[in-house]
């Protein structure tokens, strides 16, 4: 061996051990970890809202969550970028939408917000939209690898959410963006690549949503929405992506997995089985006793294994009423998320999913969101 070459080799060794290090010094460094057990979500080995009620609930091991898919957006396509430049620059600037995100945080948990849905390839930029999307939002990359630009601003949301003792549910996929993957081969890849960077990252803090309404194609071919292009995100064959993200370990150690379907849908038995948590929808159920019962039909399902049932996407409020979808759903011990977008005519502070977002809590239907929230969990 020549002296040149033991020195790659040792250069090589030493950024390995420096690499390895820095990851493991990373992950002893988290505050916030995730565990279920039973129907309870925990945190930091501690039931979620430990002895709380609220009229009579049991709010104890529920996680109160909110669909902030946008928290990493971006358009890689320059004909779409205008459509959400900022009201006072007349621009769209990613990494202002992030910093703005992360600021806002610390206000959502003070208010008891315990977790909320952030998507790689984020969620609607309009709140619902027409059935083509041309703009292209996607962390990942044509063959399923990772866009650095947004894990860089991934890591910020991550590690301010695991400084606040935050729950971040992960979606993966978005129907209407997935097509900008290439083939089944590289979902799969995706899958592996976003779970193995959790992992490898240290992050105890996050739960997977493989992908947003998995069976959404059932109405797209009414040829109202942009349906998923891959098969194995259908809700046929999904099943096979949550098992492959449960297979990936770190030092032991795994995340937990599951996908959502459409509101008022009750999952398939081979996502029951499989899945660590039940992910539904409260959006198309009109009536919040309507909400309760869908909860009560998974529960029924044979196929169900006495986990978590999480709501994180529903567009109904009514906040000032006694009895509403949240309450509804927390009445049947399921965690309820609040999904708000821009609606016509409404102003910039208005909705959490409509690019440009205001990530503070400003508007009427946030602020009663946020309000019953603290006085739920007793913030």
């Amino acid at each position: 061996m020549t002296p040149q070459s033991s020195l790659f080799i040792n250069s090589t060794l030493l950024t390995i051990l420096i690499s390895t290090f820095t990851l493991v010094t990373e992950a002893q460094k988290r505050n916030t970890e995730v565990a279920i057990i039973g129907e309870d979500f925990h945190i930091n080995g501690e039931i979620t809202l430990k002895g709380k009620t609220f009229n009579g609930m049991r709010l104890e091991g529920l996680l109160p969550n909110s669909r902030m898919v946008q928290g990493i957006f971006d358009d890689y396509n320059p004909e779409t970028q205008s459509f959400w430049q900022y009201p006072d620059t007349k621009i769209w600037d990613p990494e202002r939408n992030t910093n703005e995100f992360v600021a806002a945080m610390a206000d959502w948990r003070r208010h008891g917000l315990l977790a909320f849905t952030l998507n790689l390839q984020g969620g609607s930029p309009f709140g619902y939209s027409a059935k083509k999307q041309n703009w292209l939002n996607s962390a990942f990359k044509q063959d399923g690898t990772l866009d650095e630009k947004y894990l860089t601003r991934l890591t910020r949301i991550l590690n301010r959410a695991d400084e606040l003792g935050m729950i971040v549910i992960l979606g993966y996929f978005y129907f209407g963006q997935d097509q900008n993957v290439r083939d089944e081969a590289a979902v799969k890849n995706a899958v592996r690549l976003a779970t193995q960077w959790v992992l490898d990252n240290g992050f105890r803090n996050v739960i997977i949503e493989i992908n947003n309404e998995c069976d959404i194609n059932n109405i797209a071919k009414n040829n109202t929405v942009d349906p998923y292009d891959h098969p194995i995100l259908d809700s046929k064959r999904v099943h096979e992506l949550i098992t492959l993200a449960k297979s990936i370990e770190s030092n032991g150690r795994r995340l937990l997995v599951s996908t959502s379907f459409i509101g008022g849908a009750v999952p398939t038995d081979s996502v029951l089985k499989v899945a660590d948590f039940v992910l539904i929808h409260g959006n198309g159920v009109p009536k919040a006793d309507q909400l309760a019962n869908l909860v009560k039909m998974v529960r029924a399902r044979s196929a169900y294994s006495n986990n978590p049932i999480v709501i994180n996407e529903d567009d109904h409020f009514d906040f000032e009423k006694p009895y509403n979808h949240f309450v509804a759903a927390t009445s049947e011990h399921a965690s309820w998320g609040y999904f708000d977008y821009r609606m016509k005519d409404e102003k910039f502070e208005d909705g959490y999913q409509s690019v440009p977002v205001d990530w503070s809590i400003k508007s009427e239907r946030k602020r009663a969101f946020f309000e019953l929230v603290k006085r739920m969990t007793g913030q």
